[in-house]
């Protein structure tokens, strides 16, 4: 049985405890436990998963550090505090990088992501998928955003992503980034006036009661890469990991196809539940925030403009 609770027990040695800040009803929490399902059906009920859903195991560094030191099997993390641990990761966050889903996961499922697989495992972690965290939309407290004027001295809260906050300074606006568990406090009490994040997370977490004025800038790409303990994965028996990887492919597919199709559908519930909705000028924001290929490139090196052409390859 997949379970989600409040608070988890220490995992039994046929217990899979799987961290993510999702909330229920996001399709990270959702992938999740479909993985159970699939996990517990092919190993008989051998295994079990533990889904601990909304960050009650800590937030993503903190999920981070469990994972690597194996008080955690698995984490459904994000590309921010991931690119902390392998820089590399960064580069897919640029601005304006991918202009669709399946373009992404081209790039993410060949030799680039494999790349960053490897030097993830040297620190620890066994990528066992990239997951989505969808293209990102700029959300607002009383305003719409349809150009880059519009967020010129903007107060926005980003993930702990430096690619992302570098994109939003370019921008003009003041960006910070914040734990997303503690995101809606933050908006409640005025720290911030918006947030940028898929349609998927504002509707799940009821961001858009919040910041009810959502511009559909498509301005990043975010990936949650699914990472296990390589302390506990090396522990298992081969046949064990086959199945594990089994039903995380299988989950994977579930986890991006939920992503794809919920831009689609919440679209239109956003708008009956209150929400403003506009397209943005696409051009004039790409413009802006060239710029920060420029500084990125200098950072990382080569995987800047390896990602671009991989980007553009997968386009065609």
């Amino acid at each position: 049985m997949v379970a989600a609770a409040a608070m988890v027990a220490p995992a039994f040695a046929d217990e899979i405890v799987i961290g993510t800040n999702g909330k229920p009803g996001n399709p990270r929490v959702s992938g999740a436990e479909m993985f159970g399902a699939l996990l517990e059906q092919a190993s008989g009920g051998e295994h079990t998963v533990n889904v601990a859903h909304s960050a009650t195991l800590g937030d993503d560094r903190q999920m981070l550090q469990s994972v690597r030191l194996g008080t955690m099997q698995i984490t459904v993390n994000s590309d921010g505090p991931v690119s902390e641990i392998v820089p590399d990761l960064s580069a897919f966050g640029l601005p304006y990088l991918f202009t669709n889903l399946p373009q992404a996961w081209e790039v993410l499922d060949g030799p680039i992501g494999d790349d960053i697989a490897a030097q993830l495992e040297d620190k620890g972690y066994v990528v066992l998928a990239w997951w989505d965290n969808g293209l990102r939309q700029i959300t607002h407290t009383s305003k719409a955003i349809e150009t880059p004027k519009d967020i010129v001295g903007m107060r926005i809260r980003t993930p702990q992503s430096q690619v992302t906050i570098d994109a939003f300074t370019a921008l003009g606006a003041n960006p910070a980034p914040l734990s997303f568990s503690e995101l809606p406090a933050a908006l409640q009490s005025g720290v911030f006036e918006g947030q940028e994040n898929p349609l998927a997370n504002i509707y799940s977490s009821r961001l858009h009661e919040l910041t009810p004025y959502i511009a559909l800038s498509n301005h990043k790409y975010e990936m949650a890469p699914i990472l296990a303990s390589k302390r506990w994965w090396d522990t298992l028996s081969e046949d064990d990991q086959s199945m594990i990887q089994t039903a995380m492919d299988a989950a994977t597919w579930y986890n991006r196809g939920v992503f794809l199709i919920s831009d689609f559908e919440l679209t239109q519930k956003l708008i009956e539940e209150g929400a403003f909705i506009n397209e943005v000028d696409v051009e004039a924001f790409k413009a802006a925030t060239a710029g920060v290929y420029t500084s990125w490139e200098e950072q990382l090196g080569d995987i800047v403009p390896r990602i671009q052409a991989a980007a553009a390859a997968a386009a065609r």
